[in-house]
């Protein structure tokens, strides 16, 4: 990929990266600015399977040192051409813990005191072991403005607040990546904001995202930009995987292939590939429904539209089985959008972007910081 792109595009300086390390892939994206547009330079993908003894497309839980090992081998890939070490990292869903509590309407002095010890109930281990953020949830335009001073007239009225917390454990484990690959890191940013970042505009109306991993499927409902709602299930591509492998009576390896290869389209043996995957299928966005509907009765507010990120959801087929189950619109995440690249990619980025949704992210914010 580097080579079409460094014929067709002056290359831009500084260069930022972007870069997602998932259960069973690192992503990188690297993009510049030229003529006020982000440019994109260069993508690629690395399986971390084969760094534990399993096969492609398998999530895998390395340890920082093959991590590392993993990072450095794809910064040195000669087909990606990573030129820059200046980047941001994406931080795993499942290494967060986010939630949106109800708190009385106080001033945002008083604010500072109080969430950090409502989060005591809602964070499992010590509070002075997790980094904490949180932030005000704004109300309907018409509802009253936060108080500078006095509440004592309000009355009843509630305050909805995200709170986020992460490990300190995993912010030194990332630090520790950082400084052993030579990466000039800006910031570490939980995945789902980076996916926020590449994949909406300006809606208004609530939009769930579906990121479908290899292990896991995240669900996002986000209103205005805010996230408003999450929820993890604990299935993801691999289970179709898995699911081939032994319906066709085939190696994992082969069924992985076969599942990238084909997705949910045509049969095998006689065997409808789509009545295989929609075992898995089904469970993921009947959880999904679930979601939706508990969101709609809380606030009375329809989600207008479900978006597939993930590696699951470049799979052929899976947004039509999808909107079979969803009584709404449904597309595929489209994060290359966001950035100039030459138009005969302009399908091949298509295709394979809902994968690339969070590095893609993480690469807009980072590009953002320097301008």
């Amino acid at each position: 990929m580097a080579n079409f792109f460094s014929n067709l595009f002056n290359k831009q300086s500084p260069s930022v990266m972007g870069i997602d390390i998932g259960s069973s892939s690192i992503k990188m994206v690297q993009i510049s600015r030229k003529n006020g547009h982000a440019v994109l330079e260069t993508y690629g993908e690395l399986a971390l399977g084969p760094y534990t003894g399993k096969g492609v497309g398998e999530s895998t839980s390395l340890s920082a040192e093959k991590i590392i090992e993993a990072v450095n081998d794809m910064l040195k890939e000669k087909e990606v051409n990573i030129t820059t070490r200046s980047c941001g990292l994406a931080i795993p869903f499942s290494s967060s813990l986010m939630a949106v509590i109800d708190m009385p309407l106080a001033t945002k002095k008083q604010l500072e005191q109080m969430v950090p010890l409502e989060a005591r109930k809602y964070v499992p281990v010590p509070i002075s072991e997790v980094t904490l953020d949180w932030y005000i949830i704004p109300k309907d335009k018409n509802s009253e403005p936060l108080p500078d001073n006095d509440t004592s007239t309000v009355g009843s009225q509630k305050l909805e607040v995200l709170i986020v917390a992460l490990h300190n454990d995993t912010i030194n484990r990332y630090k520790n990546i950082v400084a052993k690959t030579g990466l000039d890191a800006g910031f570490f940013e939980i995945e789902i904001f980076s996916t926020i970042r590449s994949i909406l505009d300006e809606e208004v109306e609530p939009i769930m995202i579906v990121d479908m991993g290899a292990s896991t499927t995240k669900l996002y409902i986000v209103e205005k930009g805010i996230l408003r709602s999450s929820h993890m299930i604990d299935r993801g591509s691999h289970n179709i995987t898995d699911e081939l492998s032994k319906s066709l009576g085939i190696s994992l390896e082969d069924a992985e292939y076969l599942k990238r290869e084909k997705g949910v389209l045509g049969e095998i043996n006689g065997i409808a590939l789509k009545e295989v995957a929609t075992f898995t299928l089904n469970y993921i966005f009947s959880e999904a429904s679930h979601v939706v509907m508990a969101y709609q009765k809380k606030y009375n507010k329809n989600v207008a539209k479900i978006i597939l990120v993930g590696g699951g959801s470049a799979l052929k087929g899976v947004v039509d089985v999808a909107k079979d189950l969803f009584q709404t619109e449904v597309v595929a995440g489209d994060p290359f959008a966001k950035v100039v690249a030459p138009a005969f990619l302009e399908k091949v980025l298509r295709d394979t972007g809902p994968e690339f949704a969070v590095a893609v992210g993480v690469a807009l914010r980072r590009l953002q910081e320097l301008d």
